[in-house]
C-alpha cells in the first residue's frame, strides 16, 4: 500500500521541554553507546524508515517488505542500512532464509510501532480526507463485483478523492496469502480468515441455490416437488473453483449414495458460470444474489431439492498493523455498505 498521508517529521519542541522525553525514550537503545554514537541517535530517523524496518521485522524477509510497501527490495535494503549507521549497532541479521532482529533491534520494533500507530491515528483525526493519498491494492471476490461494489466504490472516492484502488478479482483461497504476504492491502472474501496477523470485518452473507434454465431436461419432481439428487447429479453441475467450499460441499452432496457419479464443472469466473447456465450447460451452484435480473425474468430458476447448501460469507480483511487506519476505515465503510444493501 503506498502510505497514506503521514507526517515524516515531527517538530521538534524546546529543548527544556524536550530533553526529559529524549532521555526516556531512547535510554534503552542506546545504552552502551559511546558518545558519537549518541550524537548519530540525536538525528532522529525518518518515519518511513522505521515504517520499512517494522514490516521487515514483522515480515522477517526484505522482499515481502518491499511487496508491501510497494518498493524494491534495495531501497528497503538501503534503509535498514542508513537506519543501522544511524543509530551506530546492528539492528538485523540477516539470515540465508529469514531476517531476525538483534537484541537493539527488538526494542526498536516497541518504538517503530508506536510512532507509526500514532502518526496514522493522528493522520486520520485531523488531516482532511483529500490529503490521504496513494493506491491501496483490494483483492475482491467476484461475488460482490455482482452486488455491491460499485456503490463501495463510489462511497470510498468520496470520502477519499485522492485514493485509488487497484482492484483484483480472485477466488478467496488464493487472497489469502497474498494478504499474508503484502502483496493485497484489503480484501473482501470468503471468512474469517483465521490467521493471528489479520483482522476481519464481518460483510455480508448470500445462500448458494441450484439453478437452471426451465428448460433444462432433469425429470419430473417428486411427490414433494423437489428435484431428485440423482437427477441433479446426471447432469453437468458447474460451480466455483474446486479449493473453494462451494465446490467441495456440492461435490460430497453429489456423492452421497446413488450409482451415478457426478460430473463437475469447476470455474473460477462468477460471469462465465451464469453465461454457461443461460446456455443450458447444465445446472450451477452460485448464490441467488448475482442472477436477479434473470431470476425477474424467467431465465433461471431456482430449484428445490433435499440437499442443504452453506451460505457464503465474506469479510473485509487487512494486516494488523500499526499503519492500519485508513484500510480499517474501507473496511468499515464497506460494512456500512453491506449492510445497507441488505436491507433492500
Amino acid at each position: 500500500m503506498a502510505s497514506s498521508h503521514r507526517f515524516s517529521r515531527i517538530r521538534d519542541q524546546p529543548e527544556a521541554s524536550c530533553k526529559p522525553r529524549r532521555t526516556l525514550t531512547a535510554a534503552r537503545i542506546t545504552a552502551g553507546m559511546s558518545a558519537p554514537q549518541w550524537e548519530q541517535v540525536r538525528m532522529k530517523p525518518d518515519l518511513r524508515s522505521l515504517e520499512i524496518f517494522y514490516w521487515v521485522a514483522e515480515f522477517g524477509s526484505f522482499r515481502r517488505a518491499a511487496a508491501r510497501l510497494n518498493t524494491s527490495q534495495p531501497a528497503v535494503s538501503q534503509r535498514i542500512a542508513a537506519l543501522e549507521a544511524d543509530f551506530g549497532t546492528p539492528l538485523i541479521i540477516r539470515g540465508p532464509r529469514k531476517a531476525s532482529l538483534t537484541p537493539k533491534g527488538r526494542e526498536l520494533r516497541e518504538f517503530a510501532e508506536r510512532f507509526l500507530r500514532l502518526s496514522d491515528e493522528l493522520a486520520m483525526a485531523f488531516a482532511a480526507p483529500n490529503s490521504h493519498s496513494g493506491v491501496i491494492r483490494l483483492g475482491l471476490a467476484e461475488t460482490l463485483v455482482h452486488t455491491w461494489l460499485p456503490v463501495f466504490i463510489e462511497r470510498a472516492h468520496n470520502l477519499f478523492p485522492n485514493v485509488t484502488l487497484d482492484i483484483e478479482v480472485d477466488v478467496s483461497s488464493h487472497m489469502v496469502p497474498a494478504l499474508v504476504d503484502g502483496q493485497v492491502d484489503l480484501a473482501f472474501l470468503i471468512g474469517p480468515v483465521q490467521r493471528p496477523s489479520i483482522l476481519d470485518f464481518p460483510l455480508c452473507s448470500y445462500p448458494l441455490a441450484f439453478v437452471a434454465r426451465p428448460d433444462l431436461p432433469l425429470g419430473p419432481a417428486d411427490a414433494r416437488g423437489l428435484i431428485p439428487r440423482e437427477a441433479i447429479a446426471r447432469t453437468a453441475v458447474i460451480t466455483f473453483p474446486t479449493e473453494t467450499m462451494p465446490y467441495q460441499t456440492v461435490r460430497d452432496l453429489l456423492g452421497q449414495g446413488g450409482d451415478v457419479r457426478p460430473r463437475l464443472y469447476s470455474n473460477s469466473s462468477l460471469s462465465s458460470i451464469v453465461r454457461m447456465t443461460l446456455d443450458g450447460i447444465g445446472v450451477s451452484v452460485i448464490p441467488p444474489a448475482v442472477i436477479g435480473p434473470h431470476l425477474e425474468k424467467g431465465e433461471l430458476v431456482l430449484l428445490k431439492t433435499d440437499m442443504d447448501l452453506p451460505r457464503l460469507s465474506f469479510v473485509a480483511a487487512i494486516q494488523a498493523g500499526p499503519d492500519r487506519a485508513l484500510l480499517e476505515a474501507l473496511a468499515r465503510l464497506a460494512q456500512e455498505v453491506a449492510a445497507e444493501q441488505d436491507l433492500r
